[in-house]
């Protein structure tokens, strides 16, 4: 009996305090983050042409990907459990314009899927 509490209030203690750090950062603990060694990688690319998608889902519009300028990966304590973060820079046109504009995208990845973070206009 003394070992069932014991094992029950370890529990709870460990999922309060778990979520306590992963709560408001998105479900990560940051550590740093660090430079993608090929952003033209095709796993990187296909994150890359989720956060347009997803972008032009939310905001209406239409935005085409055209590639990945640069972008970092987040390493910290927690990938194992929650995944990975990805900050990248892409470049994408919007219809007719001529010229692509930058945009910042932060996607998480994990295990069961992509969530778009942000997504902004980088303004030269």
């Amino acid at each position: 009996m003394t070992f069932k509490y014991h094992s029950l209030l370890v529990f709870v203690l460990v999922s309060i305090l778990a979520t306590a750090t992963f709560d408001g950062v998105k479900g990560t603990s940051l550590i740093a983050w660090l430079p993608l060694q090929n952003p033209n990688d095709p796993h990187v690319v296909e994150i890359a042409k989720f956060a347009v998608a997803e972008h032009n889902k939310e905001a209406k519009t239409s935005l085409v990907f055209i590639t990945v300028v640069k972008g970092e990966r987040q390493i910290g304590e927690t990938q194992l459990i929650l995944g990975w973060k990805y900050r990248l820079l892409v470049s994408a046109k919007d219809g007719g314009a001529s010229a692509p504009k930058n945009y910042q995208a932060v996607v998480s990845e994990r295990r069961w899927g992509k969530e778009l973070i942000s997504f902004q206009e980088i303004k030269a």
